[in-house]
């Protein structure tokens, strides 16, 4: 499309911070060390996670990229990012998470397929933007409207970059119309992170056009693939592309979204781990429960898929007494 383009080939991958565990080279997948999700409560732009598809795109003439909106609307148009950024800007602080997460978790019961995600594919992150609720308003789409005069109802975003899982073509995910145009679901055609365009010069170095320079989406409350990076195209369609797998919503009044929280609980009980090779006093702590109260699944059989994703079992972490756990 004009003004980005997505190459065949890996000859022109930005560079990365070297303290990222890389999971895969090609696409470049990685995520932060533990310690860095619990460092701030906002993850570092160069710090989070990185899940790609294929090679990252690269932006030749920014004044001249734009979105096509297309389908089932009575009046499908070209948005430049001088239009987007036009509209009100909107910050919504919101958690993005790899629906793969944990993955090596379920990979000790059996094997599974995809990136073997350790615990970090998950970042806490300052979105800013348009919503995509006034986006599709100016083209002509009510607020709260579940259906298009022609049919449409639900939003497909493509991206510019090419992905081997689709054997080359665009990755691209979707969610329904009536998500798409509900303010209050704060879905964003984000142009920042974190207070930055999303892309950030170090050194005289460009670093993490991982995270969908110029243009990407941010589905907050969705875990997996619905927040596509690089956007080309946004298509209404009738039927979705892609199921939702989950969607959670935080009930409470500060944090409208899943957020990344710390809690702190005192321990009282110690346990000695009776293992030969471990000699000092442990414990060992997990959340099973969220701020609403819902239970998670208690072990990571009960949820075990050939993909790997979804790993929403009890995530029991061994302290050793007296030293760093991180």
């Amino acid at each position: 499309m004009p003004g980005i383009r997505g190459p065949s080939e890996y000859s022109q991958e930005p560079p990365r911070d070297p303290c990222l565990k890389v999971n895969a080279k090609e696409p470049f997948n990685a995520e932060p060390p533990r310690s860095a999700l619990v460092s701030s409560y906002v993850t570092p732009v160069h710090l989070f996670y990185k899940r790609n598809h294929g090679p990252i795109p690269i932006v030749d003439h920014i004044e001249n990229y734009s979105v096509a909106v297309t389908g089932l609307i009575d009046n499908p148009k070209m948005l430049f990012i001088k239009d987007i950024r036009s509209l009100p800007k909107y910050n919504v602080t919101a958690t993005l998470q790899c629906a793969g997460n944990r993955r090596t978790a379920m990979s000790k019961v059996r094997n599974v397929r995809g990136v073997g995600w350790d615990v970090s594919a998950i970042g806490n992150a300052v979105w800013g933007g348009a919503k995509l609720a006034d986006v599709l308003e100016l083209l002509g789409i009510p607020k709260l409207t579940g259906f298009t005069t022609l049919g449409g109802s639900h939003v497909e975003f493509v991206s510019v970059d090419r992905c081997k899982e689709e054997n080359g073509g665009p990755y691209k995910a979707s969610i329904p119309l009536s998500q798409a145009t509900n303010p209050d679901a704060d879905v964003l055609l984000a142009y920042e992170m974190n207070g930055e365009v999303l892309t950030c010069h170090h050194h005289q170095r460009i670093l993490n056009r991982d995270h969908g320079f110029p243009l990407r989406v941010v589905v907050p409350g969705v875990i997996g693939a619905r927040s596509v990076k690089w956007l080309d195209s946004i298509n209404l369609l009738a039927e979705e592309c892609q199921e939702i797998t989950k969607k959670e919503k935080v009930k409470e009044e500060k944090i409208k979204w899943n957020c990344i929280q710390a809690w702190i609980k005192e321990i009282t009980k110690k346990e000695k781990v009776k293992e030969e090779k471990i000699k000092w006093n442990c414990i060992q702590a997990w959340i099973k429960v969220d701020s609403a109260a819902n239970v998670q699944p208690e072990n990571v059989e009960s949820v075990w898929n050939l993909r790997g994703v979804l790993n929403t079992s009890w995530h029991r972490v061994l302290l050793r007494l007296g030293h760093s756990n991180l």
